[in-house]
């Protein structure tokens, strides 16, 4: 059809005057289903590849866990501190792992506060939380009176209430299907 009027694009919405820009955001990746710390190690890369300083802090995996994402992460020179000391159902020792969760968040309150980073991310952040190893009034003041420009993003299950209240975007991840629930187990390269 040579002669066919060209279709008319639709013009994008006006902006709105309430629409504004903040210095920093706090994102939220929580729920049952896979992929709050992979996409959460998205925004790392895009930050990094936008010049940002960024830094991630590891609540509850230890140092055995030799993952894709910290390799990449020692390639491209982020800062990482895996502080945890695996899963609670494997820890032998529950007050060892809530005081390695405690000295995990005394050091994102020193890297929130620093200035030095314009991203953090605090995985699995959530659990210490939810097993009262850190108190969430104490997370949302931190959180609040952290450096004006520092990004987070917080990953986990079960995000309590007021984190997910002071946040700016939350995700909740559903699971839908899962190869563990088959007999799968996670593959190098898809689960870490």
């Amino acid at each position: 059809m040579e002669n066919a009027k060209p279709t008319r694009q639709a013009r994008p919405p006006e902006k709105s005057a309430s629409i504004n820009r903040k210095k920093s955001l706090v994102l939220i990746n929580t729920g049952a289903g896979k992929g709050k710390s992979s996409a959460a190690f998205g925004v790392m890369v895009r930050g990094w590849a936008r010049g940002w300083n960024v830094g991630v802090i590891q609540f509850i995996k230890g140092g055995k866990w030799k993952t894709g994402e910290r390799k990449l992460a020692d390639h491209l020179g982020i800062s990482w501190a895996t502080l945890g000391d695996g899963f609670t159902w494997e820890s032998s020792d529950l007050d060892e792992t809530a005081s390695k969760a405690r000295s995990a968040w005394k050091r994102a309150c020193e890297m929130m506060t620093s200035g030095e980073f314009d991203l953090l991310i605090l995985d699995e952040m959530t659990y210490a939380i939810k097993y009262g190893w850190v108190e969430v009034s104490e997370v949302c003041q931190a959180i609040s009176q952290r450096c004006p420009t520092t990004n987070l993003v917080i990953t986990g299950r079960d995000a309590h209430p007021d984190l997910i209240e002071i946040a700016d975007t939350v995700t909740e991840m559903k699971k839908v299907k899962h190869a563990y629930d088959q007999g799968i187990s996670a593959k190098k390269g898809i689960e870490f």
